[in-house]
């Protein structure tokens, strides 16, 4: 039989992979003649052509993201969300065999994912996630409340705010007709669209872990949004409406870290025509530096201070956050004086907008004359008389301690970075130290950042590594996320050790712990500098971006064993995953996830 499989995931990495991957192999075993359309970030999308079109007599498509079905109208379609296919390929086709039907166009034109139709009483539910880096959390989470919401019979539609933007958005009509949205969220997102609607705040992570839990603590606890449309609204009260300092720095990383990956890697790059090569004007070499030293890096800082500002005052905190960031950076404050300038700068101008009252006339004012004007004011003189100075020194002793710190405090901080990336993945801990080792580079020490990296690499990969190595005591669906886990740490998703860790945290935390910390102390002893904050071992191919390679392979490997080999001592017996059942435990040869890790 001529099959045409189609895969995608939200986030087009790892799910969408695995899926075609397993489907590919299980159709094979078929005997079935397959052509695999992978709608994904890992390699570019090549449509099936018009002869293979032509010949096939099946359509499988396994999506939870848009996919233009059109052009196989009067072709046999099965389609299913895309979870539903990696437990076990094999039964999927089946399925797939027995329930295809010929295709006719319904889907909308603007090709996203209609809301499920609901049944009779249950609510509508609408949600949003957001990540500071915008690659595993986001999608995880969207992931995991669309098959909570599936699993409890709610319709729910999610809209992902990930690196590359918004993904599957939210249409007005959509949001008009929930009866609760959710902001599965670590940074700050615009909630003004959801005013007036009954809304629950919590973080991807909740959303990831507790998916079930945070549908039902949302329609139990959401509270309505007040506002004007247009308007940043005010948060609801209680639980559900936290957001606090925590949250805006995150926000602030979050809009950084483009400019502190690009910088850093520019600067790498003009390493290659020597380390010195920069100083010669006229050359590549000192374009690049231009380029990435001389604009992104002073960027950083601006940047981070203007998008925390913005997270808490909305528009009106960009301008005095990024001058007060500015300043920050020709006063020698750095990061830690860029911080301070968003907060004084994103509390000063949402003091103003609440409690200066004007008249009607004049109210239109504020936003883009009287908030700017003396918020910058403030925040510069505040930066340039109280707070430059004094945090400028703090930081020089930092710095200064870094570059020149002993073998001792070198293992003793790259242990604790390692151990803090390693104790909750993706966690509140996990992202204070990534911050950290984020924050050193616009002040040229790479140090941290290669233990951080290292570290935060070490959990997944290691959970990999006790899957292969006492496969007796891991279930189908667990050796499966372990293939996905190992794949995912060698990218820097920590959070592909999540499904490990959720089940058996009494073991893999300490393991992870320990692993990480090693990894860390081995890296700082080492002397590794890292130039760019992500990208995990592809980040070696590019010249210069880390200077130690073999050793730092070497701390990887080390922890990565360490773990692996931990936790393969001492867990016990069999233990399925969350939602794996007996039923649908997956057979030999296939491939996939138990969770949805893209």
């Amino acid at each position: 039989m001529n099959v045409i499989l189609i895969t995608a995931c939200p986030s087009g990495v790892a799910t969408t992979f695995l899926a075609a991957r397993g489907l590919e192999r299980a159709a094979a075993q078929r005997g079935w003649k397959t052509s695999v359309e992978m709608h994904g970030q890992l390699a570019p999308l090549v449509p099936v052509d018009a002869a293979t079109l032509q010949a096939a007599q099946l359509v499988v498509v396994a999506a939870s993201a848009p996919v233009d079905l059109a052009r196989f109208a009067g072709k046999r379609v099965f389609q299913a969300p895309i979870s539903e296919a990696l437990p076990d390929p094999r039964a999927f086709l089946t399925r797939a065999e027995a329930e295809a039907r010929p295709w006719s166009p319904t889907v909308p034109a603007n090709n996203v994912p209609p809301m499920p139709a609901a049944t009779a009483g249950s609510p509508r539910i609408v949600a949003v996630t957001a990540c500071p880096t915008g690659v595993a959390h986001t999608f995880m989470a969207a992931e995991a409340l669309l098959q909570a919401g599936r699993g409890l019979g709610y319709p729910l539609r999610v809209e992902t705010q990930g690196s590359v933007g918004a993904q599957d958005a939210l249409t007005a009509e959509e949001i008009r007709a929930a009866d609760v949205v959710i902001l599965a969220c670590d940074i700050e997102v615009d909630p003004s669209r959801f005013v007036g609607k009954r809304v629950f705040r919590t973080s991807t992570g909740a959303a990831l872990k507790k998916s079930t839990q945070t549908i039902r603590e949302a329609l139990d606890k959401a509270t309505v949004l007040e506002g004007a449309q247009g308007e940043r609204a005010a948060a609801p009260a209680g639980k559900s409406g936290q957001r606090g300092p925590y949250r805006h720095l995150l926000t602030g990383v979050s809009f950084m870290l483009p400019m502190v990956v690009a910088g850093g890697l520019i600067i790498a790059l003009s390493f290659v025509f020597g380390i010195e090569a920069f100083k010669e004007k006229g050359t590549l070499a000192a374009a690049l530096m231009d380029i990435g030293g001389g604009a992104a890096f002073k960027l950083m800082v601006p940047l981070l201070a203007g998008y925390i500002a913005y997270s808490i005052a909305d528009r009106p905190g960009i301008a005095p956050g990024m001058v007060g960031g500015y300043l920050a950076s020709t006063l020698g404050a750095g990061f830690l004086g860029g911080i301070a300038a968003g907060f004084v700068a994103g509390y000063g101008a949402q003091a103003l907008s609440r409690y200066v009252k004007l008249p009607a006339s004049m109210e239109a004012l504020k936003p883009i004359l009287i908030i700017p004007l003396v918020a910058s004011l403030v925040t510069g003189l505040v930066m340039i008389y109280v707070i430059g100075t004094p945090v400028a020194a703090l930081l020089s002793s930092v710095t200064t301690f870094l570059k020149t710190m002993n073998t001792g405090n070198a293992l003793i901080l790259g242990a604790l970075l390692g151990a803090m990336m390693c104790f909750d993945l993706g966690g509140p801990i996990n992202k204070a130290a990534y911050a950290f080792g984020v924050g050193l580079i616009s002040e040229n020490t790479y140090g941290p950042m290669a233990a951080i990296m290292a570290a935060g690499m070490v959990p997944p990969i290691g959970m990999g590594i006790a899957s292969l190595l006492a496969r007796s005591k891991f279930s189908e669906p667990e050796r499966d996320a372990g293939k996905a886990a190992l794949a995912l740490g060698l990218c820097f998703i920590s959070e592909g050790a999540i499904p490990f860790m959720a089940k058996d945290p009494l073991r893999v935390i300490p393991v992870s712990v320990l692993g990480g910390a090693i990894t860390g102390a081995m890296s700082m002893f080492f002397g590794v500098q890292l130039m760019a904050p992500h990208g995990g071992l592809f980040v070696l191919l590019i010249p210069h971006a880390v200077n130690h390679v073999l050793i730092y392979l070497l701390s990887i490997v080390t922890g990565s064993l360490v773990i692996g080999v931990g936790y393969a001592l001492v867990k016990t017996g069999k233990a399925e995953l969350p939602g794996a059942t007996k039923e649908s435990s997956p057979v030999v040869g296939k491939s996939g996830a138990a969770v949805g890790s893209s």
